[in-house]
């Protein structure tokens, strides 16, 4: 762990001072957020030029590209991406598009050690370079120097592969961020699946506990508190620690013996779009990535460090069939969300000094497009 997180032990020794006053973190202010920054066609347009395409964002965890050769193919922002690791390790993302006739050259995930275009062949490197064009003769003077797949900045950090499509942006305070996936982590599942409503709507629903009980009544709620967690942030990014009943099992350890195992859950929200969320037998990423202005897709994968034996393989599907169903209750939510968008009935969404992570992410919305 860094100076900008706090460690588990002091995370811990926070929550039982919230459950002992009855208290949770409070931000510094509410935030109003225009709602027509959820239906104005022209906002979400700058949002997906001047937000999205410009920040460093995690495309999927390194466990997703295991060996050499490995790649995974998806849209983010609007743009066909492919990232694939080389020959050499190293993990490079690119433009899915070839540089003949612009098809798009691979969907999917998979392993190979070059990409060739099912138009006309053309054919390509792991490191992007333009290897071979059928009848080459037929194209005097052509520089297949210059005619490689176009690159997109990638950078292998944390067991997650991060992409800047635009500006060359780096990571910053990515760069301390603690280390969430290593190489015990292993890939178990992977899934997609499209909401009618703004990514915003989809992003905000995983960024505060004060819906807990209400949304989650007998699925979270029963076993987390009401409207208790703590908020941090660093940069753009924040950290959101929902803690279980029982947490209370630990008042009995020394105060630096204890810890988030199986205490609480961690919702890591990288700005933008993405989230990492921690449970005791697994943890999901999940990329909420806008297809229009009033539909998402949600793209995840579910890692493990668990053994594969049948115990432990029981336990993960208990637990991933538990949080699956608490994550349906908040899409039903966010789709009514959506849909009373078109009441008219708000001109502002007011985020209360609970929501502070939501606060924290307009707040960095809004400087991006003003930037």
């Amino acid at each position: 762990m860094n100076a900008i997180l706090a460690d588990e032990a002091t995370v811990v020794a926070r929550i039982f001072e919230h459950i002992d006053a009855q208290t949770t973190d409070l931000a510094d202010e509410v935030w109003r957020e225009p709602v027509a920054n959820y239906t104005s066609q022209p906002r979400y347009e700058a949002e997906i030029a001047k937000v999205l395409r410009r920040a460093p964002t995690p495309f999927c965890p390194s466990a997703a590209l295991p060996q050499k050769g490995s790649y995974l193919a998806r849209d983010a922002a609007g743009t066909p991406i492919l990232a694939v690791r080389g020959q050499d390790g190293v993990v490079r993302a690119f433009r899915n598009a070839c540089r003949h006739r612009g098809a798009q050259l691979v969907d999917g995930t998979g392993c190979k050690a070059a990409f060739t275009c099912r138009y006309h062949g053309w054919t390509y490197g792991a490191d992007g370079r333009l290897r071979g064009v059928p009848h080459e003769h037929g194209f005097p003077g052509l520089d297949k120097a210059t005619h490689g797949l176009v690159p997109v900045t990638a950078i292998e950090r944390g067991g997650l592969v991060f992409v800047t499509q635009e500006g060359g942006a780096t990571l910053g305070e990515a760069d301390v961020f603690p280390d969430l996936f290593g190489p015990e982590w292993r890939l178990v599942a992977t899934g997609a699946q499209e909401i009618p409503t703004n990514w915003k709507v989809v992003t905000e629903g995983v960024l505060e506990g004060y819906h807990i009980r209400w949304t989650h009544a007998d699925t979270f709620y029963p076993r987390q508190y009401d409207n208790l967690s703590l908020v941090e942030h660093f940069g753009r990014n924040s950290r959101i620690s929902f803690p279980f009943r029982a947490i209370e099992k630990q008042r009995a350890l020394p105060p630096q013996s204890r810890s988030a195992d199986r205490a609480l859950t961690f919702l890591y929200h990288f700005f933008p779009n993405v989230a990492v969320a921690t449970f005791p037998a697994h943890r999901q990423l999940i990329v909420f990535e806008p297809l229009a202005i009033d539909r998402t897709l949600t793209v995840s994968y579910l890692l493990t460090n668990q053994p594969a034996d049948e115990a432990a393989q029981a336990s993960l599907k208990k637990g991933k069939d538990f949080v699956n169903t608490g994550l349906d209750e908040d899409r039903e939510v966010q789709i009514a969300v959506q849909r009373g968008l078109a009441a008219r009935a708000n001109e502002v969404f007011t985020f209360g000094l609970f929501e502070g992570a939501i606060r924290h992410f307009h707040r960095n919305v809004a400087a991006a497009l003003a930037d």
